[in-house]
């Protein structure tokens, strides 16, 4: 018997509609836009709504792209570092808002966490375990930050989006790489109802050696170079770190997917976020090669190729209506 591979053939996004500029933190932090611009490069990000509103509106979007009733989806894997409750599973919430058939559970590797819950989707599919595959990745991170702390508010933000999978005679998933370094888990910490907590130098340089190292691993298990990949989709921390990491790769910033100006960080969302921005900006073709690497707290690290296969049009990161007019 032959075991089916999988291929995306829908995303969707959300955001919530409240909009945080620096100038907004320029007014009450002791910092500047420049100051932010200049290390992070990001010029403004989105906060508010839950993680499960935010699944469920990027959820119905990837269905609708894929042209699936919900019912005909008959596993849910949530990527996130954020649950709206420590019991349940976020992923059981948006299950039944969804209106999903079969099982549903969470996945918090952090930052890498979509592709964490990319890679377990895929097996599910290729085992025969579910045919269709809703994964999302979605975080709240302004829930975990210091408003007051000018090194960890101006980077951190909410989104989400997702994508579906469906089985496939011709594998879209080419090769994988992930893993953890547990002795770098106190770098990037938040305890039970505290802040987030992080040694910013050390995990730029961190960041970016594992990223490449990833990456590196996936292309040459693919067997492919940097020259074959249509688009690198990074997770979205930092655009001085995903520089960094292309130029070592090889990856020229014109076959980049960088979105981070616009969202900030937002953890397990990040990637897919920036894979749908390419998309329905038209970057994509059938046959394409897409590098996804993301990379985040534990130190988790997580980079695949995917061979795409739907021609992409459309719009842009989309707003979440779930979510307007909240404030925090």
């Amino acid at each position: 018997m032959t075991l089916p591979g999988a291929v995306i053939t829908g995303w969707g996004t959300a955001l919530p509609d409240t909009v945080v500029t620096n100038a907004q933190l320029e007014a009450r932090l002791d910092t500047t836009d420049e100051w932010i611009v200049s290390r992070s490069g990001i010029r403004e990000r989105h906060v508010g709504g839950t993680v499960s509103t935010l699944a469920i509106d990027a959820g119905r979007r990837a269905l609708e792209r894929a042209g699936l009733a919900p019912e005909q989806v008959d596993l849910l894997v949530l990527a996130t570092c954020t649950p709206d409750l420590a019991v349940p599973a976020t992923s059981a919430a948006v299950h039944f808002a969804l209106g999903l058939s079969g099982g549903a559970f969470d996945v918090n590797a952090a930052c890498a966490g979509f592709v964490y819950a990319l890679v377990a989707a895929h097996g599910a599919v290729s085992c025969g375990a579910a045919q269709r595959v809703l994964v999302i990745g979605a975080d709240c991170v302004s829930l975990l930050t210091d408003p007051d702390d000018r090194a960890t508010a101006v980077l951190f933000a909410d989104g989400a989006g997702a994508v579906v999978l469906e089985p496939s005679d011709d594998d879209g998933l080419l090769a994988v790489d992930f893993g953890v370094d547990g002795s770098a888990h106190d770098l990037l910490t938040c305890a039970h109802g505290g802040y987030m907590e992080m040694e910013g130098k050390e995990v730029f340089r961190r960041a970016v050696r594992t990223t490449v190292d990833s990456a590196s691993r996936a292309l040459q298990r693919a067997n492919l170079t940097p020259d074959d990949i249509a688009l690198f989709v990074p997770h979205q921390a930092n655009l001085r770190i995903i520089e960094a990491v292309a130029s070592r790769l090889g990856v020229p910033m014109q076959r980049v997917a960088v979105v981070v100006d616009r969202t900030g960080n937002t953890s397990s969302a990040s990637v897919p976020l920036a894979l749908a921005d390419a998309s329905d900006a038209g970057r994509l073709r059938p046959g394409d090669h897409v590098l996804m690497s993301g990379f985040g707290a534990g130190m988790t690290w997580a980079s695949t190729v995917v061979r795409w296969n739907v021609d992409t049009a459309g719009s842009a990161l989309a707003s979440s209506p779930g979510t307007r007019g909240e404030k925090r």
